[in-house]
């Protein structure tokens, strides 16, 4: 009844016939199998309860050795079986739970994988891990104990009540009127579980963020000697995650009291009711012994059934907020049948582009620029005013709002993603290394590479020697973001793994604006040697990386405000005469290539 009725709750019905439809329905076998498991179970529980009639009354009150040793080997077997079916029980309904879970869990990073890369933008890394952690493992616990109380608890409950009705009407009808009062309470119980499972979802996302940061960035921490203010955040986030799970504990405990009082009152009314009866003559010790351990064999999995509501609860709960996640559409997506895109020069237009951010905020205006064919073009200006968005309209991580982006002459939405993006290499700042090996990581986007390869690239990045002094070579483990790499050599992996794509169309955002002197002349050398004939767009505040350039395009507040080469833009007298002058003030840049 109380199950009955929270699913009469529109949202908790239209979660579970989700879950049931797109997940739980495939694996109908193994349920039928568990549920068979579970009916054998429950009637050998009932059973038991039967047998203490013939034994008190056929065996025991006529001392009786025969029946008592007949009686005992029945016993016996029906434990067997007990035993058996619900080890079967246990194994069909666990793997049928397991692989639901296994199931939502590819089904959430294949949907995060083709989400757009503002989908990320806009959330934190420790909110996307909760999802795959901490709801993950609430509903695991829900699918396995719901299902598994529903059926065995259920079941169990079944045949003990219809034997103990069975037995004597009116007894059992003393025995569970009393119930019935449980479920609104247990119905509140598990409105709030799903409410403090979601609160602790909130702060379980806060506290991945929190541990994340501080330990990639515990070079920082320590340098600024944050390590106390870091430990009072860290201890803030934990004390509200003690008192989210605390009242948790708190609320499911709530059912506990409701359910021993309503035991108590339905045992007192039986030992009184039947105790009479047998007095009278009316019944047999057998009848009442029975009966009675019926009724205590039938509390515990009404316990059970009393708290599987608040399991449920914080199960859907968790399963909202994947679903939620699932159901966000992409807004870039390949046309119907779109072509793959064929570069065969590599030439790029922007005309008239304009673009606005999600959040509503308009970052370039009117943008026209030519990249020609294994040419060289810079965009250069002052921080925030468009340069690396520009950038990622090219391999379409945007799309424009008004204008259209061409390569080769072909919107690049009007061909898939993938092609686009096969064709395009990108080298950043901000290098991204795997916890690999140094092989894998320059292989990356191109595993089925050969050594021989992976060596060529590296050696054209300037980085084989450095690999080849490493512990372990090119198997050596780089750790989290190549923490265990220098700054120039992180970069020049990156640069590797360029080389190694081989792509006709090369972007640079700031890749060597990060590193030291000697580090930075390795790099562009590297640079320089991957640029030979491709297209190629530089974004560099590093002016001296950007004077062979065959064309630069000065950027500023989202608009090309001047553009020509190094020479005709210093007679200009303009913005990048200004930038150069101030860069060759404090580097000494020439002022002509």
């Amino acid at each position: 009844m109380k199950l009955l009725k929270t699913l009469a709750n529109q949202e908790t019905a239209h979660l579970t016939r989700r879950l049931w439809t797109e997940h739980i329905s495939r694996y109908k076998m193994y349920i039928m199998l568990g549920l068979l498991c579970m009916a054998v179970a429950a009637a050998t529980t009932a059973l038991l309860a039967a047998m203490l009639k013939p034994l008190f009354d056929d065996a025991f009150m006529p001392k009786d050795g025969t029946m008592v040793v007949y009686l005992a080997i029945i016993v016996f077997f029906v434990f067997v079986f007990k035993g058996l079916s619900s080890f079967g029980e246990s194994v069909s309904m666990t793997y049928m739970g397991q692989r639901v879970i296994a199931d939502l869990q590819k089904r959430l990073f294949s949907h995060f994988m083709d989400a757009d890369l503002a989908y990320f933008h806009a959330r934190s890394s420790g909110e996307l891990v909760s999802r795959f952690t901490n709801d993950v493992n609430l509903m695991r616990n829900a699918v396995t104990t719901a299902l598994t109380g529903m059926g065995k608890d259920s079941l169990s409950l079944i045949f003990l009540v219809g034997y103990m009705f069975y037995v004597d009407w009116l007894l059992a009808s003393i025995a569970f009127f009393v119930f019935p009062v449980a479920i609104l309470p247990m119905v509140k119980i598990g409105r709030r579980m799903r409410k403090v499972s979601n609160n602790n979802q909130v702060e379980m996302g806060a506290f991945n963020i929190l541990l994340s940061q501080v330990f990639q960035g515990m070079r920082v921490v320590k340098s600024y000697a944050m390590e106390n203010y870091e430990q009072e955040r860290c201890s803030k986030i934990i004390e509200n995650l003690f008192r989210i799970n605390f009242k948790g504990a708190r609320t499911r405990a709530a059912s506990h009291p409701i359910m021993e009082f309503l035991g108590g009152v339905a045992i007192v009314g039986v030992i009184l009711y039947g105790g009479w009866q047998f007095i009278e003559g009316n019944s047999t010790l057998g009848t009442f012994g029975s009966f009675i351990t019926a009724l205590l064999l039938a509390y515990e999995p009404m316990k059970r059934l009393a708290n599987l509501n608040a399991n449920l609860q914080e199960g859907l709960a968790a399963a909202k907020r994947i679903f939620e996640a699932v159901d966000l559409k992409a807004s870039l997506f390949d046309k119907s049948n779109a072509p793959e895109l064929q570069v065969k020069q590599g030439e790029i237009q922007l005309k008239d582009v304009d673009f606005v951010y999600p959040t509503g905020r308009k970052a370039l205006s009117g943008i026209n620029l030519s990249v020609p064919a294994g040419q060289r073009v810079a965009l250069v200006g002052p921080s925030g005013s468009g340069k690396s968005t520009i950038l990622n309209l090219i391999p379409r991580f945007y799309d424009v709002a008004t204008g259209g982006l061409t390569i080769d002459g072909v919107d690049v939405r009007n061909v898939t993603m993938s092609s686009l993006r096969e064709n395009v290499a990108l080298v950043s700042q901000e290098v991204t290394l795997f916890d690999d090996t140094v092989r894998a990581n320059i292989a990356y986007g191109r595993m089925g590479a050969s050594d021989l390869e992976i060596i060529e690239a590296a050696r054209d990045a300037a980085a084989h020697e450095f690999i080849l002094e490493l512990p372990q070579g090119y198997d050596t483990v780089v750790g989290e973001q190549g923490i265990r790499l220098s700054g120039g050599q992180r970069q020049r992996l990156s640069i590797a793994r360029a080389m190694l794509k081989n792509a006709p169309i090369l972007l640079l955002d700031e890749a060597t604006s990060a590193l030291d002197t000697e580090s930075e002349r390795q790099v562009q050398a590297a640079l320089n040697r991957l640029m030979e004939g491709r297209t190629t767009v530089v974004v560099a505040h590093r002016l001296s990386t950007v004077v062979d350039s065959d064309m630069i395009y000065v950027i500023e507040d989202g608009q090309v405000s001047e553009q020509g080469r190094h020479e005709q833009l210093l007679g200009k007298d303009g913005t990048y005469a200004r930038l150069v002058e101030m860069q060759f003030q404090t580097t000494h840049m020439p002022l002509a290539s």
